[in-house]
């Protein structure tokens, strides 16, 4: 079958990278869907997403290339839209609660064709590009999961607040906060939901995972059927490890490190008395001692210091956080939180809590407070100071404080991720 890739042009803030190359699971977007699609094509084509789609013959996937999807989704769609032998195109009921609330908000890049439908950037053609194409409506299998509880004086409505967890998983990333949906909620706790899922519906994989646990003599949890490690790893014997987890090579964890249901990237290291849950963390981060992530999505080449805690939070590349920070997520007051949609502008997130984003090659210094799902632009620095502790909006590239340097010492933090239209400075 041919795959026609639709590039999109568009970048994404605060990054000021188009949503390809950022990482989703610990991969750059194009290469986790290559990966995806990988047993059902064998020739791709990228083209402009406003050009023409160029004549094929035979079975062809087209899709746009900031699609974040699974292998479960893909799966569904291609064996009810190959079996229809009918050109299809993706859509979704509103009556799908986990596209309703965690894929549709702040998204501008799907259609609505009726009250209740929308269609989604990707089509299936059994013999070649046709005009038309049939909605097929995927179910994501959304189910409601409690992921926080908050004192019932606290919350407007009710103490728990949910997620609804697809056991399918499609997001078209057009927001900083669909970078958060993809890895944590369609990422992790989906994985996390078909295990659970999977126990429930298969006794033979239930008897083989207390097998194995029994063998090996750890909690279920723990056992190497739950948790991946890969070559050349030091892990301290007291630190806690439960899965479902995936530790890359070269990895060094701590004393007391505790890790529940994360994915970790190679060669990185995390220090004594370290806490992540449900989190991404990218090739060569760093995290030292008593360092917290918490639904965070912390890119590769990125540290964090001591004593700072990040939940819901995402991170871009090679960007430093600073010690005794503070990412704030839940207003003490009920407002709504808002963010950048994909039309750039600010608009409801549908989230009661949120964090933070960084852009990429940020330099943040100790002691910062950032309010609720506040972005701070790619190559920013910010430096602790009666005036600018608590970033109560959101910071461009242009209030940096590097900028209030001398020329000769502002040169020394280079703008690597400029907007379109501007000029980069060469690092050497």
């Amino acid at each position: 079958m041919h795959k026609i890739i639709l590039n999109d042009s568009r970048e994404l803030a605060p990054f000021n990278e188009k949503a390809r190359d950022l990482r989703i699971q610990n991969k750059p977007l194009w290469l986790y869907q290559r990966d995806v699609l990988a047993p059902y094509v064998t020739r791709e084509l990228e083209v402009p997403a406003d050009f023409p789609i160029p004549e094929t013959k035979g079975p062809c996937i087209v899709y746009r290339d900031n699609l974040f999807f699974d292998e479960f989704f893909i799966k569904d769609f291609l064996t009810r839209a190959q079996a229809s032998g009918k050109a299809c195109r993706v859509a979704f009921s509103t009556d799908d609660t986990s596209f309703r609330e965690h894929a549709l908000p702040l998204a501008s890049g799907y259609t609505q064709i009726d009250e209740k439908t929308y269609v989604a950037d990707m089509w299936y053609y059994p013999d070649g590009i046709t005009p038309e194409a049939e909605p097929l409506i995927v179910d994501m299998l959304g189910r409601e999961i409690g992921y926080y509880h908050v004192p019932t004086y606290m919350a407007s409505d009710q103490g728990d607040l949910v997620f609804q967890v697809p056991l399918r998983a499609m997001v078209a990333i057009e927001s900083w906060v669909h970078i958060f949906v993809a890895d944590i909620i369609f990422g992790l706790f989906a994985r996390g939901a078909r295990f659970e899922n999977r126990l429930e519906n298969d006794p033979f994989y239930k008897l083989k995972i207390l097998g194995k646990a029994l063998y090996e003599g750890r909690q279920v949890l723990q056992s190497s059927e739950l948790v991946q490690i890969g070559r050349n790893c030091v892990i301290d014997p007291s630190a806690i490890i439960h899965g479902p987890a995936i530790i890359g090579n070269n990895v060094t964890i701590g004393a007391g490190a505790v890790i529940d249901n994360c994915i970790i990237g190679n060669n990185v290291n995390i220090s004594q008395g370290c806490n992540l849950m449900l989190s991404v963390v990218g090739d060569a981060a760093f995290l030292p001692f008593r360092a917290s992530l918490f639904m965070t999505t912390f890119m590769d080449n990125s540290m964090v210091a001591q004593n700072t805690c990040l939940q819901m939070c995402v991170i871009g590349r090679n960007t430093f956080i600073g010690a005794g920070s503070t990412f704030t997520y839940f207003n003490l007051l009920p407002a709504p939180l808002r963010a950048l949609d994909g039309k750039e502008e600010l608009n409801f997130a549908n989230r009661d809590v949120l964090g933070g984003c960084v852009g990429h090659n940020c330099r943040l210094g100790s002691g910062m407070i950032v309010m609720p799902a506040r972005m701070i632009e790619s190559d920013v620095v910010l430096v602790a100071s009666p005036e600018r502790r608590v970033i109560r909006k959101n910071v461009t590239y242009e209030e940096s404080d590097h900028h209030k340097l001398t020329a000769k010492q502002a040169k020394l933090h280079m703008r690597l991720y400029p907007k379109r239209g501007e000029n980069a400075t060469e690092s050497w």
